[in-house]
């Protein structure tokens, strides 16, 4: 049986004025697995991923949801493509003003017409699936860089979402904080069936949890394979990149 895509990039071009960041971008990834990209700084892996919530529409070529192309969707559309999709940005992006309970419920609120004693249910069980329980009250300034990840990721999953969007989810964090969303996220994928995409520059860790993973470099999807297919890679300009060096094709700008 052959795997199931769930997103799909058909030669996907994106410039801005005269930066042509994405030059053809062809990439599969499957359902209920944990995809990264990886790439230097200012290689258009921020840009690409904003393509699948229809932040930005291409320039040529497709973004297929479940086989479906999105570039053409509406206001209609997009509402209903967008509830399938759950987001972890950089620094958690919570709302100061707002309690916890409100920060996780907010969706809910927004999109939702579910009673409050069942949003606080679903607020509940979903800090709970991240190990935060008991701290609805709490203010976000009153919380650890790593718990306000963790609030962040409990707000992403609460419509449950069949795709999950993480921007550089361990920066800023030490390395056991960091092991821990890590955890987080292939639990995520193993309690929720979820399909995952991270963009994430700690390299070696991802490696560890990743099913697959895709570099882009000027432009393009260089490679895509599995972690050990990845690491084991005679390119000299992955080989560079993985090794940090200055040193080899990718020029130090």
């Amino acid at each position: 049986m052959s795997e199931k895509i769930k997103i799909e990039f058909r030669g996907v071009e994106k410039s801005f004025g005269g930066n042509h960041v994405l030059r053809g971008v062809d990439l599969r990834i499957p359902a209920g697995e944990i995809t990264v990209i990886i790439g230097r700084s200012g290689e258009g892996k921020s840009v690409l991923i904003k393509h699948v919530i229809r932040l930005l529409r291409p320039d040529r070529g497709q973004v297929l949801i479940d086989g479906t192309d999105i570039a053409p969707f509406r206001a209609a559309g997009l509402g209903e493509l967008r509830a399938k999709f759950g987001m972890l940005f950089q620094g958690g992006a919570l709302f100061d003003s707002m309690t916890v309970e409100e920060n996780v419920s907010f969706p809910l609120r927004e999109h939702t017409r579910l009673s409050p004693r069942e949003i606080s249910e679903k607020v509940r069980e979903k800090l709970h699936l991240v190990g935060l329980d008991g701290i609805e009250d709490r203010m976000p300034s009153q919380l650890s860089g790593g718990m306000q990840k963790r609030v962040g990721l409990a707000r992403a999953i609460i419509r449950e979402p069949e795709i999950l969007l993480y921007d550089e989810p361990t920066t800023g964090l030490d390395p056991i904080l960091a092991d821990s969303i890590d955890q987080l996220i292939v639990r995520m994928e193993e309690t929720l069936s979820i399909t995952s995409l991270i963009i994430s520059h700690d390299i070696q860790r991802a490696m560890e949890f990743a099913h697959s993973v895709a570099m882009l470099y000027e432009g393009k999807i260089l490679a895509h394979g599995s972690p050990q297919e990845i690491s084991s890679s005679d390119n000299p300009v992955i080989r560079q990149f993985l090794a940090g060096s200055s040193e080899g094709p990718i020029q130090v700008l």
